[in-house]
């Protein structure tokens, strides 16, 4: 049943709002948020790079397991090179059927967040009981790695009326389904605050290219323009941009040469009013100073 407000956050214009700099005295914090995904065969959700006329859908679904097999560690290649830290967003089902993906992520020090269980499936229209059960399942499985996760991105931004109020009560800090704002904001729920950290749904790999039928190249001038337009208004305000790619978009090999070079770009220009992290660490410095509204 619709109705006309969801009462998880207030409108406030960003405008208007308490200014503060990020640690080292950045006014953008900016964030790559990896999504390592595994898909079912022969049915389940999933990104079509063209119309499935049969099912078991081999062409899509190699095309998407690719990301996994080759074009992940394609991307690490590049992290590596430009000493990126990120948010590795995990299916824990990588943990089953990817060995040691979700290790390599891990031990390179990303932060490691979690997307639900498995991308053939969003959980939206999950029961209560079996959305608390796959919530805590997730993170039990994702905690094993070492750390258990603070952060939250639900398969294909797919949540229910209960989800913000499950993930706090299971000891989340923050969540990254509402592409609301350009700041943290203090979502309300039944066990406490959760915050909203940025993440974009246009600095996005898979409407970019996939929806909208644009390449690596306007992908990156995307990235170029975001970001350029952030840092003209970053005096006035602090502003977060999380990058979202794939693997099995971004890290095929005739995109990677694009989005290295405007992450070059953007790291060798050494701008102190940018700020490198994760959205972890983001979360944590608005919680630590309370920051949000």
């Amino acid at each position: 049943m619709s109705q006309p407000h969801h009462n998880r956050y207030a409108y406030r214009p960003i405008t208007q709002r308490p200014v503060y700099d990020w640690p080292g005295g950045g006014r953008l914090a900016l964030y790559l948020g990896v999504n390592y995904e595994v898909f079912d065969f022969g049915g389940g959700a999933g990104a079509e790079l063209a119309p499935s006329q049969t099912q078991p859908d081999v062409m899509n679904y190699a095309w998407r397991d690719y990301g996994n097999r080759v074009g992940a560690w394609r991307l690490f290649d590049l992290f590596d090179r430009l000493g990126l830290r990120t948010t590795a967003l995990l299916n824990a089902d990588v943990l089953d059927r990817c060995p040691g993906l979700a290790e390599a992520c891990r031990d390179r020090g990303d932060e490691i967040a979690a997307h639900g269980g498995t991308n053939a499936q969003a959980q939206g229209d999950l029961s209560h009981r079996r959305e608390a059960r796959l919530i805590e399942t997730v993170t039990e499985r994702l905690a094993a790695l070492g750390t258990r996760p603070t952060g939250w991105l639900g398969p294909w931004i797919s949540e229910s009326r209960d989800t913000p109020d499950l993930l706090a009560e299971n000891g989340y800090r923050y969540v990254l389904d509402w592409a609301h704002d350009d700041q943290p904001t203090r979502l309300t729920t039944d066990h406490g605050p959760l915050l909203s950290v940025p993440y974009s749904q246009e600095i996005n790999d898979l409407p970019a290219v996939i929806a909208r039928k644009q390449e690596a190249e306007t992908f990156a001038a995307m990235i170029r323009a975001h970001v350029e337009q952030l840092l003209s208004e970053c005096d006035r305000r602090p502003v977060v941009l999380g990058i979202a790619l794939h693997p099995y978009i971004m890290g095929q090999a005739h995109r990677v040469p694009a989005l290295a070079r405007v992450l070059t770009e953007l790291r060798e220009a050494n701008d102190p009013r940018i700020w490198w992290t994760t959205a972890g660490d983001i979360a944590a410095y608005v919680a630590e100073h309370d920051l949000a509204v």
